[in-house]
């Protein structure tokens, strides 16, 4: 079982400037826990999302000297990819492929066509500098804007992203609209349909339904979860405002309830969780 704890994804969005050492602090305390990855930063235009400007600085203090958790950083095109990948840290590279030629165009300024030529360059940046590439279906399970969605669509997806080599693919509800039924039609269909594909859950959720959806990605298959400490984050374009990452608190206690040996520092996990309060309430 992985768990990617995903701090970026709940910065992102804060529109007061976190200091660097803010930063650096808190994930240097989550590099403790043992979590499988941990998608810290991006490398995308400083106009876009300010919050991260210092992706780079941040990662020049982290302590990854006696860390198992690997690195992911986000990217939006083929010039972040080549920045992200100079970095040795980093194994990781984050790529958001909407299934909403809508929501492509306002997070990436492409149309899905262009956005699928660009996966194919960031792969083989991945290949060349000895990265795997992530690529999170956003809007994978319906988007708000009235475009076409349907589960043959994720399937059309995953098989161009099949043929290009890429072996992580993340269903992203960005927006917080799947449910049991659909989360286990989707996972149950592609998993034994792409058994050399790695299948992750980015569940955007409301505190009444995340134990649900955990429950059916994971009964259907799915070994990767991503989470963000109190839920902090998510998509501001969710209709319910409480609406937000899947609480990694809550993954937690979810899998140990079932028996789930996460081999993490409990110790870490506590001044992590403690220390998230401080630097996301702005």
């Amino acid at each position: 079982m992985k768990i990617i704890e995903c701090p970026r994804d709940a910065m992102q969005g804060i529109a007061e400037f976190i200091p660097t050492e803010t930063k650096v602090h808190y994930l240097n305390t989550l590099l403790k826990v043992g979590f499988d990855s941990l998608d810290f930063g991006s490398f995308v235009s400083p106009k876009a999302i300010p919050q991260l400007r210092d992706t780079a600085e941040v990662l020049a203090q982290l302590d990854l000297s006696a860390t198992k958790t690997k690195l992911l950083a986000i990217i939006a095109n083929l010039r972040g990819a080549e920045q992200a990948a100079s970095h040795k840290e980093i194994q990781y590279l984050g790529f958001p492929l909407s299934l909403s030629e809508t929501f492509q165009q306002r997070n990436t300024n492409k149309s899905i066509a262009e956005a699928l030529d660009e996966v194919a360059q960031i792969q083989e940046v991945c290949v060349k500098n000895s990265k795997e590439l992530v690529t999170y279906l956003s809007m994978g399970f319906g988007n708000p804007y009235g475009d076409a969605w349907s589960a043959e669509t994720v399937g059309e997806f995953t098989q161009k992203l099949d043929a290009l080599g890429v072996q992580i693919i993340s269903l992203s509800d960005t927006i917080g609209v799947s449910d049991p039924e659909n989360i286990t039609y989707l996972f149950s269909s592609l998993i034994p349909a792409f058994p050399h594909i790695e299948f992750g859950a980015h569940l955007h959720t409301n505190p009444n339904t995340w134990q649900e959806k955990v429950e059916a990605a994971y009964l259907a298959g799915c070994q990767r979860f991503d989470g963000a400490m109190k839920g902090f984050g998510g998509c501001p374009m969710a209709k319910d405002e409480l609406v937000g990452n899947m609480a990694t608190e809550n993954l937690v206690q979810y899998f140990r309830s079932k028996g789930v040996d996460l081999n993490l520092n409990e110790a870490a996990f506590a001044e992590a969780f403690a220390e998230a309060g401080s630097v996301f309430l702005h």
